[in-house]
């Protein structure tokens, strides 16, 4: 009996996606583990991974086609020459499930927090031509689990023997590791959002112009963006740091890493600066979750980077207890994949706490929207010279402004206050941050 290829979730938040290109025609063999098609998600373009194995008989949703919800049936695989029949692509009506104890994991950006543009893809594992781990066993039974997915989850240090696969017949996929993936926990979700409002369709009128259609990825940051600025009370807190002491001693480390080929970043510095800032002041290292304040015990960062059509944050986890050498390493390889569309989504799905950095433009100052569930995030401005009162002296230093978003639901102002004095603090005198 031919067997059904649904519309994967390959996030834990995917309800729909764009079937962006199929990599097997009709009359195909399909392997256990073959990639055969191309999914844009709402975080990034995706490759879909077949579990089980037969020829492709029927393709049931054409390339390029939009919004087709998670469980639609796409195509049909089997044993060569068998009759498909009239099958509906229709997804089949969603069931109830039991409620988890913990809260599920949850959508981590707006814009900053999407993935790769949309003409980019995840690398499998298989591409390394690394091997899949052997099945793990559980009451004296083989794990059923996709050689790609036991690759991932090696690779992340996740027990598959914790995790529900949502396969054929129980089969652990890729898009299931999601939920037994390690980082920091994340606030529930609000019970009730409310609705995005509808733009108005722009007219143009006579002036030259030309329409471009919106990513997904786009059109998750315009929604997100307004979610936050809508359902999140920002308070905003600026303070002006003096760089010299930073600047120097990044200096000094630099020559006594360059052996090692490690050059550190003024944003390496600022990264655990507000990592170990967090730490001192943990009621800033939270997020506002329904009935509930989740308190993180360690200090998760999501750092923004530009991507062509939008930003991405990946994020160093534990950077509390990172060394700068480790942090500078993680975020320029981090980096590198994500202009190249190789971050998986536990890379840039998480964090406690954000930092966007726009002082390569020569920002002097600007408010950063936060990134719900998380309840705060830091904004850093240009360093500039200007004069600054050093030692009850008038004097010249290099001086720049940072200023903290937070979510005033989780964090009073007080708090926030003294979060962003610590920072500075560690930022004025940065040997305290690594000693």
């Amino acid at each position: 009996m031919p067997t059904e290829l649904k519309m994967p979730a390959l996030s834990p938040t995917m309800e729909e996606g764009t079937l962006a290109k199929w990599l097997v025609k009709e009359g195909d063999a399909i392997n256990s583990g073959d990639i055969i098609a191309e999914i844009e998600t709402d975080k990034a373009t995706m490759e879909f991974e077949a579990v089980d194995e037969g020829t492709l008989l029927k393709i049931l949703v054409d390339e390029g086609t939009d919004n087709v919800a998670v469980g639609t049936v796409i195509a049909m695989i089997g044993e060569e020459g068998e009759e498909v029949g009239d099958v509906s692509a229709a997804p089949e009506p969603a069931k109830e499930e039991p409620k988890e104890e913990a809260p599920a994991k949850a959508d981590k950006g707006y814009g900053r927090d999407e993935a790769p543009k949309p003409d980019t893809k995840a690398v499998p594992a298989e591409a390394e031509g690394v091997k899949a781990p052997p099945a793990p066993v559980k009451d004296g039974e083989r794990v059923k689990a996709s050689p790609l997915a036991r690759r991932l989850a090696e690779a992340q240090g996740i027990d598959l023997t914790s995790i529900k696969g949502s396969g054929p017949g129980g089969r652990i996929v890729r898009a299931d590791l999601g939920k037994g993936a390690g980082g920091a926990a994340a606030a529930p979700a609000a019970s009730t959002a409310a609705p995005t409002p509808q733009v108005a369709s722009v007219d143009p009128g006579d002036i030259p112009h030309e329409v471009e259609k919106l990513s997904n990825m786009r059109k998750t940051i315009a929604r997100r963006l307004t979610e936050s600025k809508q359902q999140v009370p920002h308070i905003y807190l600026t303070v002006d740091i003096n760089l010299d002491k930073l600047l120097k001693l990044r200096s000094e480390m630099n020559a006594g890493l360059e052996a090692r080929g490690v050059k550190l970043s003024v944003n390496d510095l600022l990264i655990k600066a507000l990592a170990v800032a967090l730490m001192e002041v943990p009621e800033c290292n939270v997020s506002f979750g329904d009935g509930e304040l989740i308190k993180y015990q360690r200090a998760d960062i999501s750092v923004a980077v530009s991507i062509p059509n939008g930003l991405i944050t990946p994020i160093i986890a534990g950077a509390n207890d990172k060394s700068l050498s480790k942090i500078s390493t993680e975020m320029k390889e981090l980096a590198e994949r994500a202009k190249e569309g190789k971050l998986q989504p536990h890379e840039y799905q998480g964090g406690t706490a954000s930092l966007s950095n726009m002082g390569m433009f020569g920002i002097k100052q600007f408010d950063a929207v936060i990134n719900p569930p998380q309840a705060m995030i830091m904004a850093i401005s240009a360093g500039e010279k200007r004069p600054y009162v050093v030692d009850d002296s008038l004097q010249i230093a290099t001086v720049m402004s940072a200023t903290g978003s937070f979510d005033h639901r989780a964090i009073d102002g007080a708090d926030g206050a003294r979060l962003m004095k610590v920072f500075k603090q560690l930022v004025e005198n940065p040997l305290g941050m690594v000693a």
